[in-house]
């Protein structure tokens, strides 16, 4: 097992409070959106109406897609399997919603605007970048984060 410094150690554990800061809201919309339960249910036919609307072409197939990208990459997310992944696909989600849907409307979360989604893709982005942090079934399995390159593993073994 590696040794890590103070800061290190600290690192490991902020990185488990981003990604949950990401996880939690991400499970709960895409509940709303699959599964159309919970603070959030829209469920797959409401959402794909409301895409329509918006003009985006394959609106079934994307509220689909979305739904299974917040509601998968959610829980990947909040018990830290395939972290990075997760968190890719969740940062374009809500760049997506960012720009298409909450972006005429400003800034604040209360008038629709970019305030949240902007928030949860950069929130995203973080957790690309750090990994699963120190309580990640990717550590507790592989001991490990998985889909690491081995150039990562030989700088931390520096």
């Amino acid at each position: 097992m590696p040794r890590h410094s103070s800061s290190e150690t600290v690192i490991q554990w902020a990185s488990v409070l981003v990604r949950l800061a990401l996880a939690i809201p991400m499970l709960i919309s895409g509940v709303g959106k699959v599964f159309a339960v919970g603070p959030k249910a829209m469920g797959i036919s409401n959402f794909a109406g409301f895409l329509a609307n918006l003009g985006v072409p394959l609106p079934t197939v994307v509220a689909w897609g979305v739904g299974l990208v917040e509601l998968l990459g959610g829980l990947l997310l909040l018990v830290g399997l395939l972290v990075r992944v997760a968190g890719a696909l969740v940062a374009i989600v809500m760049f997506a919603a960012t720009v298409l849907v909450h972006l005429p409307n400003g800034y604040p979360a209360s008038d629709g605007g970019v305030e949240l989604t902007l928030t949860l893709c950069l929130v995203a982005l973080v957790v690309v970048l750090i990994g699963p942090g120190a309580l990640s079934l990717e550590r507790a399995l592989f001991d490990d984060e998985l889909l690491t390159s081995s150039s990562q593993h030989s700088m931390q073994a520096d």
